[in-house]
């Protein structure tokens, strides 16, 4: 019996369906004639769409809203009191978490998750989009929504199903894939986990939820990557590399322009075409070869996965522009790991150049805040100037002592400012931002809401 018999008939609702990952499962099981309803704490456009292609949409969280429903699935933003989960666990309703959701539509496909600390999301929407290009329909569920085509997920007809694996609770070792791309790993959830060894132990733990004859693409230059793959006690997966160093799927001859890149790939030796990409930055020619194997592995031909990739426009909130005025351009990120930040902001000088880079930071969560405050001064000492907003505390309860200053005080330079309104920090950017800057929204809350203000203060100041 498929999935779609197994729910055909039950009322189901999503707590938090205008997430990123909840809104992309509703929106697959809307394409699957399901009955669809889900609250959110406000109106957006997200919710909008999935209410346009039939979900009853609840705005803020209230027990009437699972009067009805049959099944109830969550995530691990939701806290234990919501009234909507209490009021299902009451009833003795089936609940299933966000992941298990995801794994159970994975559920006869061909399907391959892709996990790493960043670059999740860009190398998901990446393999889907040359998969598209060689001729097959793929389902996918992408953190994110492709910039080309504006949708997160989709239903196809082929027989892959293309999934971004979120580790940040530990919950990715439900779906059970065929594959997986491993691009990066360092600790980042530290509300979830203590140490790296933890994180180490729950990758090992996904790695062996992988189909026997699966495979694993690994990035062969991430120090992490490589310490956990000597953790793997496993004779029945392929592990396929990929980096600038030794490695299955090997990059040379780089060439990194301030809005575009390029390099050679060979495959154990053998020179394939060049990797062409519309997008800056060494990063992402690392996320495409990894979509590049993967897709390989899947069948698909070379040529055409790369023809694909080179046309591949990039995901929202990754290096997204938003904007340019009298030669001043606002570019929102969704950077909020020091790792993350430093390399999108190396990239971002190089697009600016010779240009300066303004950025409007914002922090996410108080435990990554305290955990790593010293390495996001660091990695935000590389801006011209930094102004860095007060924490997003997205489910989090404040840490004592624990605010945006503490990043701030981590710096020497006086090139990092406190601005905790978002009021006034729009303002201050503003009078600093000349012609060839680039302004750069970042981080994982809702800074990005800042962007289209700030482009509409720049159309009216050159108005």
């Amino acid at each position: 019996m498929s999935s779609v018999e197994r729910l055909a008939g039950r009322n189901i609702h999503f707590v938090g369906i205008g997430g990123a990952g909840m809104s992309g499962i509703a929106r697959i099981m809307l394409s699957q004639g399901l009955s669809i309803s889900g609250s959110d704490v406000k109106d957006s456009s997200i919710t909008q769409v999935l209410a346009n292609l039939g979900a009853k949409i609840f705005i803020g969280h209230d027990a009437k809203n699972v009067s009805n429903v049959d099944l109830l699935i969550t995530s691990g933003a939701i806290a234990e009191g919501n009234p909507e989960l209490v009021a299902a666990k009451e009833r003795g309703l089936e609940i299933l978490t966000r992941a298990q959701a995801l794994a159970f539509l994975m559920e006869g496909k061909r399907s391959i998750a892709v996990a790493g600390t960043h670059g999740k999301t860009t190398t998901t929407a990446m393999l889907t989009v040359a998969l598209q290009s060689a001729g097959l329909d793929p389902s996918f569920a992408i953190g994110g929504l492709i910039n080309s085509s504006g949708v997160n997920a989709h239903l196809g007809s082929g027989d892959i199903f293309v999934a971004e694996a979120d580790e940040s609770d530990g919950s990715f070792t439900a779906y059970h894939p065929l594959g997986a791309i491993i691009t990066n790993l360092e600790l980042d959830h530290v509300d979830h986990f203590a140490s790296l060894e933890d994180l180490y132990a729950v990758f090992v733990e996904f790695i062996n939820t992988i189909q026997s004859g699966g495979f694993v693409i690994a990035c062969g230059d991430d120090p992490g990557v490589k310490e956990l793959i000597t953790r793997v006690d496993r004779n029945d997966l392929s592990i396929i590399s990929y980096g600038a160093g030794e490695a299955d799927f090997q990059l040379s001859r780089i060439q990194l322009e301030p809005s575009s890149s390029l390099a050679r790939i060979s495959k154990n030796g053998k020179i394939l075409p060049e990797l062409h990409l519309t997008i800056p930055g060494l990063h992402n020619l690392f996320n495409a070869t990894a979509a590049l194997a993967a897709g390989e592995r899947l069948g698909a031909g070379v040529p055409e996965l790369l023809r694909g990739l080179e046309t591949f426009s990039g995901s929202r909130r990754r290096f997204e522009h938003k904007g340019k005025v009298n030669g001043i351009e606002v570019i929102d990120d969704y950077g909020h790991h020091p790792t993350e930040i430093r390399v999108t902001l190396e990239t971002a000088k190089a697009y600016a150049a010779p240009g300066r880079v303004l950025v409007i930071f914002q922090p996410h969560r108080f435990s990554r805040t305290q955990a790593f405050a010293p390495e996001f001064a660091r990695s935000l000492e590389l801006a011209d100037q930094a102004f860095v907003l007060e924490v997003y505390p997205a489910s989090e309860a404040p840490i004592p002592g624990v605010t945006s200053q503490l990043i701030t005080r981590s710096s020497n330079t006086g090139s990092i400012m406190y601005q905790p309104s978002m009021l006034a920090v729009v303002q201050e950017v503003l009078e600093v931002a000349q012609p060839g800057d680039v302004i750069m929204t970042l981080g994982a809350g809702d800074v990005n809401s800042l962007a289209p203000v700030l482009v509409q203060a720049l159309e009216e100041r050159y108005a």
